[in-house]
């Protein structure tokens, strides 16, 4: 399931950057900047949230992959977020480094099967700025 949630979002920024292109010089160059920040979020992002869930589905095996899958989606959206001009995105990055934070939290005081929602619905919402 997280691999098709990873294929979704991935198409979905990959279409928005074909339809944006296609509008050429007229959708002008904050569009384009716009479908390249989401090409380049949604790969990241998807990535990092793959990971994640994967972590909580191991945790009694391996309590630390949670910490470091979440070390990994930071690093991302600060990478994200240097680089996006774009102000939906920038929106977006901070909904999901706020859901990432929440996990953290709930991590440190004990929960070793955080419910990571929260964090897959803000790596949607990336999806939603990137579609035309």
């Amino acid at each position: 399931m997280a691999a098709r949630h990873r294929r979704r979002i991935v198409a979905t920024a990959l279409t928005a950057v074909a339809v944006l292109a296609a509008m050429g010089a007229s959708a002008g160059c904050d569009a384009v900047d716009k479908a390249i920040d989401c090409v380049q979020t949604a790969d990241a992002i998807a990535d990092s949230v793959t990971d994640l869930q994967q972590a909580v589905e191991n945790a009694a095996q391996d309590p630390t992959q949670t910490d470091k899958a979440l070390d990994a989606i930071e690093r991302n959206l600060d990478k994200i977020g240097d680089s996006a001009d774009n102000v939906d995105v920038g929106k977006a990055v901070d909904h999901l480094r706020e859901a990432v934070g929440n996990v953290r939290t709930a991590v440190r005081e004990g929960d070793d099967t955080p419910d990571v929602r929260p964090v897959t619905d803000a790596a949607g919402e990336l999806t939603k700025v990137c579609t035309p």
